[in-house]
């Protein structure tokens, strides 16, 4: 502990981030001792959003100390709105005649509850014509607070997200994961490997120009398994789950499980290998999701802080 602690407060390692998804409803209940912000600079919270209508009723007074504990580390906490999957009601709330409302509503919770921005987590079908005006939109009411505003992107809906929107965010985390899942049982295979990452920051880095210090490369702490059939149904499991079941597992990227199937996920080598390409390519790290992380020995955020910090 003694070797990460005061990560996130040090100047000169604050510049690489360490961006870790949280569960918004963990967060509310969790033991603030546990959560590793002496390994983390932000922490996105999973997800906020109104209902249908747009109204915000989820009471987040539970939420405060956790909050301030991560303050008191120098972590930055940032509720992340929408999510993967569909939210059709997203439509019409970026609409010209409620987007102000929305923005507004989102500020509010952002002072109320001391955050420290808003990630959008706006993705695929749920991104139109309106999305650009959005972020624009949040933007200018966000950042005369001293509130940041980033986003999570990725390559698979890159013509729907424009020049003019990408530069309204402080940083974007890219997905660099699920280039194929559960979704794609014909296409079995590695979901985030070292390739994927190189592909998808040289995209937003090269072709889209967005700058190396706005990029950070997210990576995953879960797996899916394929087969041992093409009618198999393909399943999940997270870097925790799949450490205690397999041991030597961390060394790896696949094991094969008990049915035959192949889980394929990251290890050690490859997140450290990421890291390093981060550092060189981007400005830090994106974890989806912190809770799949292993304990001690075998901890991704372990090895993803060790390299940071070399």
């Amino acid at each position: 502990l003694l070797l990460f602690y005061g990560f996130a407060q040090s100047k000169k390692d604050s510049e690489f981030k360490v961006v870790g998804y949280y569960s918004l409803n963990a967060a509310m209940k969790a033991d603030v001792h546990t959560v590793p912000f002496d390994k983390v600079t932000h922490v996105n919270l999973f997800f906020l959003n109104p209902d249908s209508s747009g109204n915000f009723k989820q009471d987040l007074s539970a939420i405060i100390p956790f909050v301030k504990a991560a303050h008191a580390k120098g972590v930055k906490v940032l509720p992340s709105i929408a999510g993967g999957g569909r939210h059709e009601y997203y439509h019409k709330l970026l609409k010209d005649e409620n987007r102000a409302r929305f923005i507004n509503d989102l500020l509010l919770i952002t002072l109320k509850y001391n955050f420290d921005g808003i990630d959008v987590d706006i993705e695929g079908e749920d991104i139109d014509e309106n999305y650009e005006k959005f972020a624009t939109g949040l933007a200018r009411v966000l950042k005369p607070h001293k509130k940041l505003v980033t986003a999570a992107i990725a390559v698979f809906y890159k013509d729907v997200l424009t020049d003019a929107a990408l530069a309204q965010y402080d940083f974007v985390n890219i997905m660099s994961y699920d280039h194929t899942g559960p979704w794609k049982p014909a296409n079995p295979g590695p979901h985030s490997t070292f390739e994927h990452a190189v592909s998808d920051l040289e995209y937003f880095g090269q072709v889209r120009k967005i700058p190396r210090q706005k990029m950070v490369l997210g990576v995953g702490f879960y797996g899916y398994g394929f087969g041992p059939t093409t009618e198999s149904k393909p399943t999940s499991m997270n870097y925790r789950q799949i450490v205690e079941k397999f041991p030597g597992a961390e060394n790896s990227d696949q094991v094969t499980l008990s049915d035959g199937a192949t889980m394929y996920y990251n290890g050690v080598q490859t997140i450290r290998q990421k890291t390093q390409l981060a550092k060189e390519k981007a400005s830090g790290i994106m974890i989806w999701q912190l809770l799949g992380d292993a304990p001690s020995s075998h901890s991704l955020l372990r090895v993803i802080n060790e390299e940071a910090r070399r």
